[in-house]
């Protein structure tokens, strides 16, 4: 119950990865690349809308020399993480359904990669390892392993209720179209958004975890972006912002840094900082994903 991509990589080895899976120079990635040219998390497997896509992280890759951020996973596409890195898809196996976990305080959440259960302060599901984790989860092949603390591992079938330390945890499938819930940001599952935004604050909630909140120039951007309701121009929406600013080259190096910082508090916050996404045409938008919802207070 696992969808998986096998790669061919440059030495001519082959690699399977699953859904979550990351790619990059950290000695825990699923697909560790010793390259000075690679992040260390530069990419990650994701699985939405039924299809396997490779998403660009603290990096990007190209496709015939074109740079990308989001590429669908078919056979015969080839990709390069770097001149003269290229790994090529062999194959891509997409099951009927996934496997997901949920219980009382946990939201249920697409099972990707390895990942532990907190129990405290909250239930939560993190997609690395935690030692002292109440319970770890692990793909092996096309099966998934569960290990409550002391006792030992075992396959981990839909539709159990599994006693974890007195939390009940549930496991049920979930067919392939439902399936894409959930992304890695570092290697961290991030949960769907409820973006609540109110101009010079802006809070973003997320199932099993504590409300982010933003505040300054960068809730400001993020609540012009939720008012606008699709791509616009940043001039458009800087000029909205410092509205006495006169200089264009000034109002384009305020943009710049602002934006940087706003998404460097995402990845703080474990946010996706593709929240706020830049086209290359001058466009910036809002960029959700299924299942993210927004609450427009400004």
């Amino acid at each position: 119950m696992r969808a998986t991509v096998r790669l061919l990589a440059p030495d001519e080895s082959s690699v399977v990865l699953g859904a979550g899976d990351l790619i990059g120079r950290m000695p825990s990635a699923a697909l560790m690349v010793d390259d000075a040219r690679v992040s260390e998390a530069h990419a990650m497997v994701s699985l939405r809308g039924g299809e396997l896509r490779l998403l660009g992280l603290r990096g990007m890759f190209a496709v015939d020399g074109k740079p990308l951020q989001d590429l669908v996973l078919q056979p015969g596409v080839e990709f390069e993480l770097a001149p003269g890195l290229l790994f090529s898809v062999l194959e891509v196996e997409l099951p009927k359904a996934v496997l997901a976990v949920e219980g009382e305080g946990l939201a249920r959440q697409i099972l990707a990669g390895s990942s532990s259960l907190l129990l405290s302060p909250r239930p939560s599901l993190v997609g690395r390892y935690v030692e002292h984790a109440a319970a770890h989860l692990w793909p092996v092949g096309e099966r998934y392993r569960i290990q409550v603390r002391g006792q030992p591992a075992r396959d981990l079938e839909p539709g159990e209720v599994i006693d974890v330390e007195g939390f009940a945890l549930r496991s049920l499938g979930v067919s392939l179209e439902g399936a894409g819930v959930g992304t890695r940001v570092e290697g961290g599952l991030v949960a769907q958004l409820h973006i609540v935004a109110a101009y010079d604050t802006v809070h973003i909630h997320r199932a099993g975890e504590a409300p982010s909140a933003l505040d300054g120039i960068g809730a400001r951007i993020l609540s012009e972006l939720v008012t606008l309701a699709g791509p616009t121009s940043w001039e458009v929406v800087a000029g909205e912002i410092w509205r006495d600013e006169g200089d264009r080259a000034q109002l384009r190096r305020k943009w710049d840094v602002s934006v940087a910082r706003l998404r460097r508090r995402l990845r703080d916050e474990r946010i996706r900082p593709d929240l706020v996404r830049a086209g290359g045409t001058g466009q910036v938008e809002l960029l959700l994903y299924p299942g993210d919802t927004v609450d427009d207070r400004t």
